[in-house]
């Protein structure tokens, strides 16, 4: 495996650059939040409840921010407090209303829609595609009347109104946190239901299949004519590390998503089992790295890609941050060290049995060269 060398200056200037624009945002936002052509609109600070703790307690919530629109407005949120005690004691009817009108698919599209600018009715129907302008109606009267929407007049465009503006954000904010974790579950489910990737009987899982679908994804590099060399190394805690040359896993935000596509090639059960190109004797599904990821304690990736070194750990399946630069390189490639969850996996990983599967790999395909390594 070829080892990325390291320019520590050229390192060291990337993060002062980063600190400084730091720097200037928290001057910025010290100075009220506003810069020279933009307006800012500042919510009402909530008042904070001033009260000792005691044993019943449940906390507070505090939290702040500052919001940018389409025409270069700027409202800014400043240090606001909720005592948990008072969230859990709101008025349920009240509450409902304005979560109620928020719960349909179409009126939040109007809301998020509305969210980049003020449109007319006959706009939000063509740009959501409803089709009539009487569904629409439906829908505006209910946001109307919890106070989440405002029209200029009647036929004008409607808007949100700027005092909803960062609750919203806030709300959807919430909402996409709640998602992430949704999609964590099915990782958790993966483990609970391990037999259905892995085939053999509880008590025999067998660690060589998640290497063998790590492996199966350095074949398809190869495959697509890029991926000519990769090391196996089993290492003393028995992780494992699968190097290979290959372009390395791509590192950009999909599209309409806020995630890179490594971390949804790590982290996507539905998307990407279905194409796994593995599938255990007796499995049911397919393993494909989500899968590998699940059930394993600990997983780190490295890319090697676009004259960087990207890293990003996960511990079963959950990533622990983001994908990181951490290095410049010239090589490309892509290395994943793999804890199997030895509450799962009781099988030692032997020498023996990866050399036959190399060997079953190197007869379908000569020029990968496959090496193997062990602590």
């Amino acid at each position: 495996m070829m080892v990325s060398s390291r320019n520590v200056e050229a390192e060291l200037d990337v993060l002062k650059a980063q600190l400084e624009e730091v720097h200037q945002l928290v001057r910025r936002l010290a100075s009220d939040g506003a810069v020279p052509g933009q307006r800012a609109f500042e919510m009402p600070l909530t008042q904070s409840v001033h009260q000792s703790y005691d044993r019943e307690d449940l906390g507070e919530l505090n939290y702040s921010g500052s919001y940018y629109n389409s025409t270069n407005e700027l409202y800014h949120l400043p240090p606001c407090q909720r005592r948990v005690s008072q969230l859990l004691t709101l008025d349920s009817d009240k509450a409902a209303k304005v979560l109620g009108a928020l719960g349909h698919k179409q009126r939040l599209e109007i809301l998020i829609s509305l969210l980049q600018g003020p449109q007319t009715g006959p706009q939000l129907v063509e740009r959501l595609h409803m089709g009539t302008t009487g569904q629409l109606y439906h829908h505006t009267k209910a946001l109307l009347g919890a106070d989440l929407l405002v029209q200029e007049e009647r036929g004008g465009a409607y808007s949100v109104p700027k005092h909803r503006i960062m609750p919203l954000l806030l709300l959807l904010s919430a909402a996409a946190d709640l998602n992430d974790a949704s999609d964590y579950m099915e990782m958790a489910e993966a483990r609970s239901n391990a037999g259905t990737y892995l085939g053999a009987p509880e008590d025999e899982y067998d660690p060589h299949l998640l290497i063998q679908a790590v492996l199966e994804n350095c074949i398809q590099e190869h495959q697509a004519g890029y991926c000519t060399e990769v090391n196996l190394f089993v290492h003393q805690d028995r992780s494992v590390t699968v190097a290979d040359n290959g372009r390395g896993i791509p590192v950009n935000v999909l599209p309409g998503h806020d995630v890179t596509q490594a971390q949804s090639v790590l982290t996507d059960m539905g998307r990407f089992s279905r194409s796994a190109s593995f599938t255990a004797p007796g499995g049911e599904q397919g393993i494909s790295m989500a899968v590998v990821n699940a059930l394993s304690s600990t997983l780190s990736v490295e890319i090697r890609r676009e004259g960087r070194v990207f890293r990003q750990d996960y511990k079963q399946g959950i990533p622990q941050g983001g994908l990181r630069t951490i290095g410049i390189t010239q090589d490309t490639g892509t290395s994943i060290t793999f804890l199997p969850d030895n509450k799962l996996f009781r099988l030692a990983i032997e020498t023996d049995i990866l050399a036959a599967q190399v060997t079953i790999i190197n007869e379908a395909h000569p020029e990968l060269n496959i090496r193997i390594h062990r602590e």
